[in-house]
Formats: C-alpha cells, structure tokens, sequence
C-alpha cells in the first residue's frame, strides 16, 4: 500500500498524519511549540521551532504505523494563515520571528489606509477587510524595523512569506520559493481575480513584489523533498480553513463546512464566482486544482469552544470542558437565559470590537445548569448568524452543513445547530479534515486519487443530526438571540 503524510502546522502546536488511500488515519504525532508575547497585543513564533517541530513530528508519526520513508508517495501541507516569516535567502535564517495572525501591531497602519480611502481598493481586488490579521501589513513591518531589511530586498537576499512557504523551502533545502493561491489570498496583496500579486496594492504598502514568492495551484507537484530519507514529491499546499473545506468534500457551489474549535470558521464553496459580500463577510479563494479554481465566502466567530473554557476555568461551574453536555442536559432548555460570549468583540457579520460578553433573561431561578446551555447554544446562534450572512450573499439556501472540530464530540450543540438552520449537520468519521484536505490535494496531484468525485466517495457520516425544532419556534429564538446581541454591542469607542 502507498500512503499520503500531512503536515498540519497550527498556531499552538505541529502535527503530522499519515492516510491510507481509503483517507483512514493510520499514524499520528502532534508536538506543541512555545508562544511568545513581546508586548501587549503581539504575538509571534520562532520559526525555527515551527520547522523542528514540524520535522520532528513527521519521523515520529513514520515511526509510530511502522512505516518506511519510501511507503510515503507524497506530502501534504496545510497551516495556520496570515502568520508571516522573513529570512535570508542565503542563509535560510530567520531574520525576526515569525508575525502570528493573531498580532495587532499593525492595526493603525489599516487605520490608516482606510482613512486614505483605499477600503474599496483592498476588498474588490483582494476580497478582504483592511485589518492587521492579515499578512499584508506585517510584511510592511517587518521591512521598516528589521535592520538592513530594505537594503536586502534591494539586493534580492530576502524571501517572505507565509508558513506553507517557509515549510517547503526547508522541505526543499532551499530550491523552491513558492506560496499556493490559497494562502496568497490572505495576504491583501493578492489579486484573486487574476491570481497574481498585485502591483499596485504591493506599492501601497512599500512592499518590492519580486521579494514574494510564486504563486502555484493548491494541487501539484511544487518540489521534492529527502529529508525523510527518500525522495517525496510536495504536492499540496492550502491554508487550514480552506484544507478543511476540501477535506470535508465540499466541492460543490452551496456546500458549508464549520470547524468547532476556540473560534468557529464557516466557509461556503461559491464555486467560480467570487462573490463579493454585502454583509461583512470575506470572499477568498478556496483552492486551485491545475486552473480550476473554486473560490468560499468565510465568516469567523471569534468565541466558539471558548465560552466552555470560560465556564470551565472562571466560572468554575465545570471541572473539564467535556463536562458541560451532562450539566447543559439537566434542564430542558435555557430557562430564558441567553449568553453572547463576546468577550473579544464579536466577528462576522457584526465586526464590533467593542462588543462585550453579556447574560440576559437571568431570573431567580436560572442556575448553572441553564447557563450551561445557553453558553453551548451561544455557539450554534453565532454559527447560525454567519450562515443566514452567506445565504444572502450567494443567493442560494443551504441544504447540509458539515461540521468537523472538538466541539462537534457535543450532540446536544449539533442537534440545536440542526433546529436553529433547519438544515442537517453531519459530522464524518475521519474528524481531522484540514489535514485530510491537504493529503487529498497531494495526492490528486500525483494520481493517488484521479479527482474529487474518488474523495467523494471516501468521505463517511459518523452521525446526521435533523432538524427536529419547528421552524416557527426556530425564528421566534433567533429573535430573541438578535436581541441579546443588541445589548452587548459597544456603543462608543472606548479606550
């Protein structure tokens, strides 16, 4: 048998997972890196650990299945967006850490090209917000404050990019300097039209285009790599959110898929049409396979899983985030309590950052058990607003959703996700689709699987949650939720 191996580079920690050519998990490693915190508000990494971590788990998870290098016919990649690496082309140094998406340190430069009007400019050509979450800004950073970095870009000695690019050039040892249409669609200098960077956008930001990398389809072979012992071809490469789209099949205009994890991620397959969004949500690319290219409209939910941990770790009223399902199913329903954990601000469709978190409808009688509930129903009502935004914007009514993440182990949040949508939520047997999504994309490129009606066909329910909740019922709670956010919404800025 022949095998695809994955490498799933998140924010907290690298994994590596090696499928069979059913799309069963037959090896796994996982090691966590450490978080760095300079000052309030930034985030980064050393991309170094990024790579060891990354090395190390993928010889560990060859190890654990009793697998040889040469059982492996291809590598996948798939990592966390945005976070932005700077390094010398001749040494394959780092020259500052790794810029994680979650840093805010960029947010007046956003200030102010939004004050400068460029707004419009940004989202119709790139299909996204002006905001410091994306790599854009952080690259600008990084050549104003790293020493001698515009002269060595000047130079040529300077390559950035995002984590996929950082991976296969050490996969590489050096020979390939590329990024997948994907994840250059997170950068705010990708025209997603064309699929190309932008000059004009690159210009905005003081950023010379011949220091970015090319950019390929998310299916292919990019390069090859023998770090493992043996040739392997690199043959994949996508942004977590968009793996995990194509992990959970949804390859067809109108298919949804929502990860449950700290936050939620809700992304729609539009097919070829980028569709750009009336209600605050971002347009991005999905995947590239040869020129086929498949474009999503993503909302985030900044608090998913989260608001459990907040029960758990401040409140107190649980002793482990698993907890909560037989805690929640003590009472019948919330009891009128409604939580809106919007302890950050709240994400799309609302994108207030000063928002905060609120618990309404509390009488004598609520007790922790219906605070439970409402917490865990608070992630489905927040899903259920960014899915009823993507309808609006394609036009179109959601049939299914498919769900992957931790948090979908909870049947009594799926089966209220299913009466809020009145749509079935399914949840697949293999539960680790970003890293599926990137081991189909490899292995598509090398023929393992001829294309993604063989995927289709590999993909299995573990469980169909239906809709049993009457519509009307349904409306009449959403109503009362809309309500709830209302009153958490921030109503000046404050400092």
């Amino acid at each position: 048998m022949s095998y695809i191996l994955a490498l799933d580079q998140g924010t907290t920690s690298s994994r590596a997972i090696i499928f069979d050519p059913e799309g069963t998990i037959v090896g796994m490693a996982q090691q966590e890196f450490p978080q760095i915190y300079p000052q309030p508000g930034w985030v980064e990494h050393n991309p170094n650990d990024i790579w060891q971590s990354q090395l190390s788990v993928a010889n560990q998870a060859l190890q654990q299945c009793g697998l040889l290098c040469q059982d492996i016919k291809a590598v996948g990649i798939t990592n966390q967006r945005e976070t932005t690496v700077m390094w010398d082309r001749t040494t394959g140094q780092p020259v500052y850490n790794a810029i994680v998406w979650q840093d805010r340190r960029t947010a007046g430069e956003c200030d102010r090209l939004r004050s400068a009007g460029y707004t419009h400019l940004f989202q119709t050509r790139t299909g996204l917000v002006l905001d410091a979450y994306f790599s854009g800004t952080k690259i600008k950073w990084l050549l104003d404050h790293v020493p001698h970095a515009r002269n060595m870009a000047a130079a040529g000695q300077l390559c950035v990019g995002t984590i996929d690019t950082w991976l296969v050039w050490n996969l590489t040892n050096g020979r390939q300097y590329c990024t997948d249409l994907s994840n250059a669609s997170r950068t705010l200098l990708c025209n997603i039209h064309r699929h190309e960077w932008d000059e004009e956008l690159c210009a905005l930001l003081g950023i010379p285009i011949e220091i970015l990398p090319s950019i390929v389809p998310s299916s292919g072979i990019v390069g090859e790599t023998d770090l493992l012992g043996t040739s392997i071809p690199v043959s994949g490469l996508a942004g977590d959110q968009q793996a995990a789209l194509f992990g959970q099949v949804c390859t067809e205009p109108g298919m949804v898929k929502n990860t449950y994890g700290t936050g939620c991620f809700l992304l729609m397959n539009t097919g070829k049409d980028a569709i750009p969004s009336t209600n605050r949500l971002l347009t991005t690319v999905g995947w590239q396979l040869k020129h086929d290219c498949q474009y999503a409209l993503e909302g985030s939910v900044f608090v998913g899983g989260a608001v459990v941990q907040w029960l758990r770790d401040e409140l107190g009223i649980i002793q482990s985030s698993s907890d909560i399902e037989a805690l929640a199913e003590q009472v019948s329903d919330n009891g009128g309590v409604t939580v809106v954990p919007a302890f950050t601000g709240l994400g799309a469709p609302h994108w207030d950052p000063y928002a905060r978190g609120t618990i309404t409808g509390l009488t004598r009688g609520s007790n922790a058990a219906h605070i439970a509930r409402a917490a865990l129903e608070s992630i489905a009502y927040q899903s259920a607003d960014v899915i009823h935004a993507m309808e609006r914007d394609a036009g179109m009514d959601l049939k299914e959703v498919r769900v992957d993440g931790g948090a979908t182990a909870n049947n009594l949040l799926m089966q209220f996700q299913a009466d809020l949508l009145g749509v079935p939520v399914i949840r697949p047997v293999v539960h680790e689709t970003t890293a599926l999504g990137a081991a189909y994309l490899a292995g598509i490129a090398i023929g393992h699987w001829s294309d993604p009606s063989v995927i289709s066909e590999l993909w299995q329910i573990d469980k169909t949650f239906e809709p049993r909740m009457p519509r009307s019922t349904a409306l009449e709670l959403m109503e009362i939720w809309t309500a709830a956010v209302e009153r958490s919404k921030g109503r000046r800025q404050k400092s």
